[in-house]
Parts: C-alpha cells; sequence; structure tokens
C-alpha cells in the first residue's frame, strides 16, 4: 500500500501503537481482557498488558483516583473504547458477561452491544 508518506519520501517516526487504558487495577484488567481475547497476560506492580502475538497489545496502568467514565453522560466522558469484532452476539455476549463486563442499559443499535469491563470503561462487540 502507498501512502502519501511514502511517496513524498517521509518515513513515519513511530510505529505499533498501544493503546494504554488506566483503571484501578491493572492485573484484574488485564485478566479480563486477556480471557475475552484469548491473549497472553503480563502482569507487574503498576502495569500489565495483554498481547496476541503477532505485535498488538493492550497496556492497563494504575491511577490511585480512577473514576469511571459515565457514558453516555458527558459528565466523565469515555475517553476512549475498544470495539472488537465477533461472530455471534448472544454468544459473545454470554461470554463478556462471565468474565465479569456488564451489558449497557443504552443500546442503540442491532449490529453492536455496548458494554462496561470491570473497571468500567465502555467497550464494544461489533457483527463481523
Amino acid at each position: 500500500m502507498t501512502t502519501l508518506v511514502n511517496i513524498i519520501g517521509v518515513m513515519a517516526i513511530a510505529r505499533s501503537p498501544l493503546v494504554a487504558i488506566d483503571c484501578p487495577d491493572p492485573g484484574a484488567l488485564a485478566r479480563f481482557y486477556g480471557a475475552l481475547l484469548d491473549w497472553e497476560v503480563d502482569v507487574s506492580a503498576e502495569r500489565a498488558s495483554v498481547c496476541d502475538g503477532d505485535g498488538r497489545c493492550i497496556s492497563f496502568h494504575r491511577v490511585a483516583d480512577y473514576a469511571p467514565p459515565t457514558w453516555p453522560s458527558q459528565e466523565r466522558p469515555q475517553q476512549m473504547h475498544l470495539d472488537m469484532l465477533v461472530d455471534d452476539l448472544d454468544a459473545a455476549e454470554a461470554a463478556a458477561v462471565d468474565l465479569g463486563a456488564t451489558r449497557h442499559p443504552d443500546q442503540p443499535d442491532t449490529s453492536f452491544r455496548i458494554f462496561l469491563d470491570p473497571a468500567g470503561h465502555p467497550f464494544c462487540l461489533c457483527l463481523n
């Protein structure tokens, strides 16, 4: 794939971006997403991560006074969220809830479902 950056001869400064999520308990949230995605979990004292083995990772950082978003209210905006593809919404919902997710009461569409992870971050399971 040719990009404008390649055409004009400028090389990227960085690559392989990492999503970092603030939370009160990095290990717990890493274990949740590790089980949800079937990714490897790595936990240290203040940080944790999940990785797929191909370089894609999500990192979780401890924040002492963490306050979860209040989405859809803008009192404390969601700040970020993850969309993950699934083949069967009902089966994926059951598995996510078993892992500790909570289905959000606001469900504006039938092609995806909105959940809150154990730290209160919204995420979506979307039909593939």
